[in-house]
């Protein structure tokens, strides 16, 4: 945090776990709102959750230092706030906020309003005509404050709120002319429904474009004639569609998994070896558990996780990792299982902590507890790290086998087919049989095949036959 007499900069905080940056996904306020200590401003997505920012101060904001889809390290500019102002009496304030109390969110004070008198100065120095872009819009208002080098500082809230009471009038909205004056909010509200703006009449003042015309037009939509033209058929087919070209930032968790992924591939020599495995027994048992005590919850991937747990603490090299720093394997005296799921962010491997100390009905909670912290994307990054071998039942997209990548730093990875019926040898004749694939990839400086198949028919035999399991209770 920086304090300049009446003005405070809040930079991007220590967000933890070794995280350096973080993308902006949405703000909540603007420029000209007036926010409290504690208050959440923003909500940014690290590479290993969405994380809501609160500000350490109170006041008038005065300058985000950043958009929305911008990737900030740790210690740069995020927010700036200046001393509060009366938005009660004071009459530019009321009229700034009248957008939002429309309900479409916060407005870009000086986007795109036309020409005016003289001249104002960017950031870097040079100066350029007013007459703004929709495209160079958005740089406009971040640069607000900055286009009055010698505005004192006691002054610069109220200079915001005076610049939105002078903005001329805009000219009427012409139909297929794309409006000027739009906010962040309805603008990605637009851009998700796949909606033009310049085909949207406005009912906001000076041309707004409000959250309740995006809304009335997406309703619109809905209420299309039974009988609507038929576009021609595409050159790919009735099934195809179009092939757009992008380019897409590789960043947040998508750059994680990235990173991390070509490190294993990189330092680790990895080996894979599988195995068909006769899954009828163990779905058998599962049966059994939700009919039984319904209330558990345990399903298949709780089982399996027991099954890993038990099969680590006899062949505990393949819960370890090599820190290549000090040669040396790590042997873990705890096991903390990964597992992957998928959400709308990507894969994400929630950690289960001390899974060899918990029972069956326990792994199945905190299992289902995790996966619902991913999916709404509520995982705080400690439920990211630390895991020592990671289970990955990826027969949930349908496919019988793989060669996944090894988690880094960790050393082994399970994987799991779908179970389908398949013909099988059973006392001598063929019978249907709830059949699913099961393979392995190791580190191979930590084990040789011995251990791994060892570990790998050790979870077969329990898979066929989970009794095994009562061995060592």
């Amino acid at each position: 945090m920086t304090t300049t007499a009446a003005r405070q900069v809040f930079r991007l905080p220590d967000l933890g776990e070794g995280l350096t940056e973080a993308e902006i996904v949405v703000w909540k306020v603007a420029v000209g709102d007036t926010v409290e200590i504690d208050e959440i401003v923003v909500e940014v997505e690290t590479a290993k959750a969405a994380v809501e920012v609160p500000v350490p101060f109170a006041g008038t904001v005065l300058r985000l230092h950043a958009q929305a889809g911008t990737v900030l390290t740790v210690g740069e500019p995020l927010i700036e706030v200046g001393p509060a102002v009366d938005q009660d009496t004071d009459p530019a304030a009321a009229r700034y906020r009248e957008e939002e109390q429309a309900g479409s969110g916060n407005i870009l004070i000086g986007y795109g309003t036309g020409r005016t008198s003289g001249t104002r100065r960017r950031r870097g120095g040079s100066r350029r005509t007013d007459q703004q872009t929709p495209e160079a819009a958005p740089e406009a208002s971040a640069s607000l404050l900055a286009a009055e080098p010698g505005l004192a500082p006691e002054r610069a809230s109220q200079h915001v709120l005076e610049q939105a009471q002078h903005v001329p009038e805009q000219a009427p909205h012409v139909p297929g002319q794309a409006p000027r004056v739009v906010s962040p909010l309805v603008r990605r509200i637009a851009r998700e429904r796949g909606l033009d703006l310049a085909a949207i009449t406005p009912t906001g003042p000076r041309g707004v474009i409000l959250r309740r015309d995006v809304e009335q037009a997406i309703a619109d939509i809905g209420k299309a004639p039974e009988n609507p033209v038929v576009p021609p058929a595409s050159p790919l087919g009735p099934a195809g569609t179009a092939l757009t070209a992008e380019r897409i930032p590789l960043r947040g968790l998508r750059r994680v998994v990235a990173d991390k992924l070509t490190r294993s591939r990189s330092e680790i020599p990895d080996a894979t070896t599988w195995v068909d495995v006769d899954a009828t027994g163990l779905l058998a048992v599962k049966d059994a558990l939700r009919q039984d005590r319904p209330e558990l919850g345990i399903g298949l991937l709780a089982l399996l996780a027991r099954i890993c747990v038990a099969g680590l603490r006899r062949f505990p090299e393949l819960n370890s990792s090599v820190d290549t720093a000090r040669a040396e394997i790590v042997r873990h005296g705890h096991i903390h299982l990964g597992f992957a799921a998928q959400t709308d962010r990507g894969l994400v491997v929630p950690v289960v902590r001390d899974a060899h100390l918990m029972t069956t009905a326990e792994l199945a909670a905190e299992l289902t507890r995790l996966t619902g912290l991913a999916r709404s994307g509520g995982l705080p990054p400690t439920a990211l790290t630390g895991g020592t071998f990671t289970l990955n039942n990826y027969g949930v997209f349908g496919v019988d086998g793989s060669t996944p990548i090894i988690n880094h730093p960790e050393a082994a990875l399970l994987g799991v087919g779908r179970i389908i019926d398949r013909p099988w040898v059973t006392g001598g004749a063929v019978v249907p049989r709830k059949v699913t694939q099961l393979s392995l990839t190791f580190d191979h400086r930590v084990c040789d095949g011995g251990a791994a198949g060892g570990f790998l028919r050790y979870v077969a035999d329990c898979v066929e036959n989970p009794a095994i399991l009562l061995a060592h209770v």
